[in-house]
Order: C-alpha cells, then sequence, then structure tokens
C-alpha cells in the first residue's frame, strides 16, 4: 500500500501553502522579489525541495499567488478608507508600507502570470475601488479617468519615495499617513 505525503516521517504537517508563501513574503523582504530560489523557499519553510514546486509550479506560480494575496489584502485596505478619496490614498500608502513584500511584487506583472483568474479577479476588484475614489476627485465629478491615473500616480510614487528612503522625512520622526494626506490634499485641493 502506498503512503501518502502526510503519512510520511517529517512531513510538514498544517497548511503548506501557507508556510511556502510566508517563507516567499519573508524572501522578498530580505532579497527582493527576484534574490530567491524554490529551493530556499523550501528550506525557510521546513518543507521538501520539491513541495514549492507541487504546489504552485515555478517562481512565477509563487509570485502570481503572492500578488493574488497582496491584491486581495490591499482591495481590503481601500474599501475601508473607500468614502474618502484622501482616506484612500492614505490606505494605499500604508498598506504599501505595511505590506512591502506584497507591494514590491503586486505592480510588477512580469513576476507573475497576469491572465490567472484569481489574480486578475483581486486586482480588478483593488482596481475598482481605486477608479471609483479617483472618481471623486475628478474636476467634472464624472468618470474622469486622468484624475485617476493622477491620484494613482501620486500615492504609488508617495510610497516607492518613502518606502525606498528618498524622502527625508522616511529616515526620521515624520508620520506617513499625515505627510501623504497633505500631499493629496495639496494636489487635489478644489478652489472653494
Amino acid at each position: 500500500m502506498a503512503t501518502t505525503d502526510q503519512e510520511r516521517p517529517g512531513y510538514h504537517h498544517g497548511n503548506l501553502r501557507r508556510a511556502v508563501l510566508d517563507a516567499a513574503l519573508a524572501a522578498i523582504a530580505e532579497s527582493g522579489p527576484s534574490g530567491w530560489s524554490l529551493r530556499e523557499l523550501a528550506r525557510r519553510a521546513g518543507v521538501s525541495h520539491a513541495a514549492p514546486a507541487h504546489h504552485f509550479g515555478d517562481k512565477a506560480g509563487v509570485l502570481t499567488a503572492v500578488a493574488a494575496e497582496g491584491f486581495e489584502l490591499f482591495a481590503d485596505s481601500l474599501e475601508r478608507a473607500a468614502g474618502d478619496p484622501f482616506g484612500a490614498g492614505v490606505a494605499y500608502v500604508r498598506f504599501a508600507v505595511d505590506h512591502r513584500a506584497y507591494f514590491e511584487v503586486m505592480f510588477r506583472p512580469e513576476l507573475y502570470r497576469a491572465d490567472d483568474p484569481e489574480m486578475a479577479a483581486a486586482r480588478e476588484r483593488a482596481g475598482a475601488v481605486l477608479a471609483a475614489s479617483g472618481r471623486k476627485l475628478s474636476p467634472s465629478g464624472g468618470a474622469d479617468r486622468l484624475s485617476t491615473i493622477a491620484a494613482w500616480s501620486l500615492a504609488h510614487g508617495f510610497a516607492a519615495l518613502w518606502l525606498n528612503g528618498a524622502l527625508p522625512e522616511s529616515r526620521g520622526e515624520a508620520d506617513v499617513e499625515e505627510l501623504a494626506r497633505a500631499v493629496l490634499e495639496l494636489v487635489f485641493a478644489r478652489p472653494v
């Protein structure tokens, strides 16, 4: 009678998929989205060297799962602030700061399978919340794609500058949320 993986001595019990994803997030945080191998993830997760490939296929498969999970968490964050377009921008920056490993993968579609249904659905969900917030910033109050692109660019650029330490404030005691909101309000303030 053949034994299953779970019956073999030393098999990693629990959620192997979660363990590999957590190992990937730790590796991304340490060395970026390209600086690790599936073998390293297996070692970090305490599983056989074949386990990550069995569950994800290849590195792009792992990064696809990271991006999908990241976009779901991102959409959750944006939805909590959806009534306030400046709040959505602050939530964008806060997500990048608090979930840097996800952020470093999500907006680099060359790293993962952008056509993966789960990933695409998560990205579309987050995009819909961004678009709704962007419409609230439109001078015409309508579906102005340029306002959405401008707000997205501002929040994303601010987050990248903050994460990379390019802003002197990011190396000090400045409150990222206060500064992000002030910048967004400065750029999108409407004359009274």
